[in-house]
């Protein structure tokens, strides 16, 4: 049965714990050779071009960079024939939308693996490479405290159910209207061992947590609304003052592009407690776990 990376809970916790043990290897059989990977990009990335293609070559295949305009997924075609006509060429399709909907149509048609490399609802890549960092800073995270401060976003939604899935706490400090639901927190709690909640205040979200992350407060396609946001996170800042509440030795974690002064401030992202250039080289290297999974390594 062919395999797809839409959402981190495609896998089980046992088989998100294998990924992460072959993105630790770097000598993963070469299951590419020979093989073509179609990277569709309508939303343009640094970290994800350069670490998926890397990846791909790394196990042995042939990375092709394709923008959106060039394929116009639902526009030129829809996303059931770029499937199909793709799968004809290469060994895996991902491609990075703004609708997750097309993602999870090219799966279901595709007779080849298909990996969401980022939609307007999940990031799977993006936090495989942040549970990866999180164990190599902290080590098991199983019983742990994560902290995610600002917008309840694609790749909130993401850590927060790989950290449930491997044991782990996570608690959301958004500001109202910015929130997950009760629902959401439901359906995050009924995933695994650990559990997931939500504190009005920032400060309570990051006490006794291990690792803080955040995000961009207004993301690609949202540049509309960005003065709004900005006045909705004002008190969500990552700070010295709001690390120093975290757990001894708290990490901090951020999937970039970062804005200085705005979600974060410099002396946190640019000190001794930041982790965000390991966390983007891990991306290269859960891409490549993901893919060798996907290929049926194991």
């Amino acid at each position: 049965m062919t395999r797809h990376l839409i959402d981190i809970t495609d896998f089980s916790a046992e088989e998100v714990h294998t990924i992460l043990r072959l993105s630790q290897q770097p000598d993963l059989p070469k299951v590419l050779a020979g093989l073509g990977v179609a990277l569709i990009f309508e939303k343009p990335s640094n970290r994800t071009r350069h670490s998926m293609e890397m990846a791909v070559f790394q196990l042995g295949g042939h990375p092709v960079y394709t923008r959106g305009e060039e394929v116009g997924i639902d526009v030129r075609e829809s996303a059931e024939d770029v499937a199909l006509v793709m799968a004809g060429y290469h060994g895996v399709l991902a491609a990075r939308v703004y609708q997750h909907d097309k993602v999870q149509r090219m799966a279901k048609v595709s007779p080849v693996p298909v990996v969401n490399m980022l939609s307007d609802h999940a990031h799977p890549l993006q936090a495989l490479a942040d549970a990866l960092t999180m164990q190599q800073v902290h080590g098991p995270l199983a019983g742990t405290r994560i902290a995610w401060i600002g917008d309840y976003n694609n790749v909130a939604r993401s850590l927060g159910e790989i950290s449930v899935m491997l044991g782990a706490n996570i608690v959301y400090g958004c500001p109202e209207g910015f929130h997950p639901s009760a629902a959401e927190l439901a359906r995050l709690n009924s995933l695994g061992a650990g559990a997931a909640a939500h504190e009005v205040r920032p400060e309570a979200a990051t006490e006794g947590a291990i690792a803080v992350h955040t995000d961009s407060w207004v993301s690609m396609g949202q540049e509309a609304e960005k003065q709004a946001r900005i006045a909705s996170f004002q008190a969500f800042t990552v700070t010295g003052t709001m690390m120093a509440g975290a757990a001894s030795g708290a990490g901090f974690y951020h999937c970039l592009p970062a804005y200085r002064g705005l979600e974060v401030a410099a002396e946190v992202i640019d000190g001794p407690a930041s982790h965000v250039i390991a966390q983007a080289h891990n991306r290269m290297h859960t891409a490549r776990g993901a893919l060798a999974f996907l290929m049926g390594v194991r």
